[in-house]
């Protein structure tokens, strides 16, 4: 299968492995799309693609530059949507609805949610809609062995619409327990920072989907304290609780659990490892990439057949 894979080119997530895990089981022509480039898709197409060249063409773009082509978008043949911030149609934000109003126009189009029960919503309003999860780079991040002087901890944003749930409960913990919360580079620092954390906080709240940032934590040997999306979204990912990752509900909750973990360290320890060889096995970039062809592959829905016009459109390169 010969895919064009069209993504970012300035994303603050480092992605590298990810692709490289599409590429190994696929002729992958893999691009990156600066922002003029994606916010004038019809042009990048008339001079750099030929589209009867491709079995899938493959976007990983901005969804707010996609909303904004779909007279374009709507000639590609082939069309797969790659999205990991589907969620946002779902919680209160800028774009809720906004991802159904779009795939409504585009109902030829297969669509693959990092959400299990994103992608259940999806399907439930008609489009061609598949799971798979966020995953982690398997090159940057693992266990070192380092002593964890961090005990409880949490690494990333809290600075946007979207995480004003993950902001509050962070603030409501920090206030009865020993929270560190902080931001790190991407890369070498960030994964020596999880390596010294023995309990990380997971505060995805409201969003129904878990983040990128649980399997790091995972993959790294934290103890994964996860914010419970569901038992649906937790039984597709293989999540047990109290055996190799911790849910929780609220603080108090969380706290109690806590303190369970704090008076049995062989327990804590077993719930790390058995998190760490989860993250090993299913959700390393090697994996997901892997996942991702695989979810590719079957039949697409058949096409609308083009109007006059845009036929005319097409033809004139406008």
């Amino acid at each position: 299968m010969k895919v064009l894979f069209l993504v970012q080119k300035e994303q603050r997530a480092i992605l590298d492995r990810l692709y490289e895990g599409v590429a190994a089981h696929c002729e992958c022509d893999l691009r990156w799309l600066d922002s003029q480039e994606q916010r004038n898709l019809r042009k990048y197409f008339r001079h750099h693609v030929e589209v009867s060249r491709y079995d899938r063409i493959v976007f990983f773009l901005r969804f707010k530059q996609e909303i904004r082509q779909v007279a374009f978008i709507r000639t590609i043949p082939n069309l797969v949507i790659l999205e990991h911030d589907a969620y946002q149609n779902y919680i209160p934000c800028k774009y809720t609805g906004k991802f159904s109003a779009h795939y409504r126009q585009l109902p030829w189009v297969r669509v693959i949610s990092s959400g299990f029960m994103v992608a259940e919503r999806l399907r439930g309003e008609g489009f061609d809609a598949v799971f798979v999860p966020k995953g982690y780079d398997q090159a940057l991040l693992q266990d070192r062995g380092r002593e964890r002087d961090i005990e409880l901890a949490f690494v990333g944003s809290t600075n946007s619409v979207a995480y004003s749930g993950r902001k509050a409960l962070l603030d409501e913990l920090g206030r009865v327990e020993p929270l560190v919360v902080t931001r790190t580079k991407s890369g070498e620092e960030y994964c020596e920072t999880l390596n010294r954390i023995r309990f990380f906080v997971s505060a995805d709240v409201g969003m129904g989907e878990f983040m990128i940032k649980n399997f790091e934590a995972m993959a790294c040997g934290c103890v994964l304290l996860a914010f419970d999306q569901g038992a649906d979204e937790a039984r597709a990912l293989g999540l047990q609780d109290m055996h190799n990752v911790v849910l929780y509900k609220d603080i108090p909750q969380l706290q109690e659990k806590l303190a369970r973990l704090r008076a049995d360290p062989e327990l804590a320890q077993r719930v790390a490892r058995n998190g760490q060889q989860l993250a090993l096995d299913q959700f390393s970039f090697a994996r997901i990439g892997q996942k991702i062809v695989e979810t590719m592959e079957p039949p697409l829905r058949p096409r609308a057949p083009l109007s006059m016009l845009a036929k005319w459109r097409l033809r004139l390169g406008i």
